[in-house]
């Protein structure tokens, strides 16, 4: 609470001395505060004050500010500064963040950043655009330290020395032949206790695992996993060594993607947050929301179709929810499980088959025990065999139908390479809804000489 209260003062006094005009003394409170609070005040700030204090910002400052918050903010304080300042911020990142930052960025201001840039790291840059969204490619950085085949020891610690702030993998040191094809690493550890005479290649390990350049984010996950490692090396086509992924990057990328695909399954197309105001947050849920109010108008369609069936049985009403719910919510289970695997590996139609088999045992197993148990509270409940039967029998085929809705939409979307988190719990589960209710009154009208 105290926290929140320093953080509110100090917007207040930014707000003051932006209207005094001084900057100076603005730039000072943001040198102090760091870069985390300085990005929860920016967020905070009126828009109105918002686009004259990013114009006198420092250049460091904007470019430790920039790190810290949102795309959505990040290009806006990068066009409210303009294309000189923009620019002087952007020679300031790290090449990785640059480069992500860089996707979003309008292309021809993006061509006029790189015209500016020194020549090798401009042609580093380009190469990593040209790379598909999450692939190794673009994931990869070129901050690592490779020496060749016939150094020694002693000359590789010293490259290592040189290098040692550059790098930000310092664990291992790649080694590579005349053509920079990878042959080995060796681990830091060995190089400290062997001779400074010996050649790296007698001391390398040879047995290594790299990734290729198009290699997606799934299987590089997969193998940082498996394999506990800190960094992958990045190799091409002719198993040149072009980069390394580090552990913190592909973090980073993981908490982002995990942050996205959390929005897509809650129904939210654009990221909100505690500090998001009321009114922009209500406008990002809203249009799903309205699509699947729309959508949900269904099922009052298909109950009114059964008005009859209805009338004639009233306790089947008392049901309703629970069928539509437990349909809803089987499904919503499966689309989780799904979304989380592809995240993890690539899915052939042999793994779909065999997930769609493992799901629709693990949903009969859950109707036949739910329906059973159902069954008996209806019929004790409405002293009516029958309708036990009906509700009992209706939510084992909605289990059913709700879990292989939510296994193969995903999949579905995955292959038309969509990403499979747009299907939304919000959207399986009025899929779901509709589905449920059409089983459980087409049963019913079925049974119902029966049950009056």
């Amino acid at each position: 609470m105290l926290a929140k209260e320093k953080e509110k003062e100090l917007t207040l006094q930014i707000i003051d001395n932006i209207k005094k005009e001084d900057f100076d003394q603005v730039n000072e409170t943001f040198e102090d505060c760091g870069p985390e609070k300085m990005a929860s005040i920016i967020q905070n700030l009126p828009e109105r004050y918002r686009g004259a204090m990013l114009e006198h910002l420092n250049i460091s400052t904007l470019a430790s500010l920039i790190q810290r918050v949102n795309i959505k903010l990040q290009l806006e304080i990068l066009s409210k500064i303009g294309p000189e300042k923009a620019n002087r911020v952007l020679a300031l990142l790290n090449v990785n963040f640059l480069t992500r930052l860089l996707r979003h960025y309008p292309k021809a201001d993006v061509e006029s950043f790189l015209e500016e840039m020194e020549e090798a790291e401009a042609t580093y840059v380009r190469q990593i655009l040209e790379y598909p969204e999450n692939t190794a490619g673009s994931l990869m950085t070129n901050r690592y330290v490779s020496v060749n085949t016939h150094f020694t020891v002693g000359q590789a610690v010293e490259k290592l020395k040189t290098l040692a702030l550059y790098s930000e993998s310092l664990n291992h040191i790649y080694v590579v032949n005349d053509e920079g094809q990878l042959e080995g690493t060796v681990p830091y550890r060995e190089l400290i206790i062997t001779e400074p005479e010996e050649k790296v290649i007698n001391v390398m390990v040879e047995k290594i695992i790299s990734v290729d350049v198009m290699s997606k984010r799934s299987e590089i996950v997969r193998l940082l996993q498996k394999y506990d490692f800190t960094a992958l090396p990045v190799v091409n086509e002719d198993e040149v060594l072009v980069g390394v992924i580090t552990f913190d990057d592909m973090l980073t990328t993981i908490i982002h993607e995990a942050g996205e695909d959390i929005s897509k399954i809650s129904a939210m197309n654009e990221e909100i947050d505690f500090d998001t105001k009321p009114a922009p947050a209500a406008i990002r849920r809203l249009p799903w929301l309205i699509a699947l109010l729309f959508i949900g108008l269904v099922s009052g369609s298909i109950i009114s179709r059964f008005e009859e069936t209805l009338e004639q049985v009233v306790a089947l009403a008392f049901f309703m929810p629970l069928i539509a719910g437990m349909t809803g919510n089987t499904g919503t289970q499966s689309l989780a499980v799904v979304v989380r695997g592809l995240a993890e590996r690539e899915v052939d139609i042999k793994t779909a088959l065999k997930l769609l088999w493992r799901e629709f045992r693990v949903s009969l197993l859950i109707g036949v025990t739910c329906g059973l148990l159902i069954a008996v509270i209806a019929f004790v409940w409405q002293h009516n065999l029958y309708l036990g039967i009906v509700v009992g029998g209706s939510l084992l085929l909605t289990l059913i139908i709700g879990t292989f809705a939510g296994t193969i939409i995903p999949l579905i979307l995955y292959k038309l390479k969509m990403d499979p988190a747009v299907a939304s719990g919000p959207l399986i589960t009025t899929v779901n809804d509709i589905f449920s209710l059409v089983t459980y009154f087409s049963i019913a009208t079925h049974f119902l000489g029966k049950l009056t």
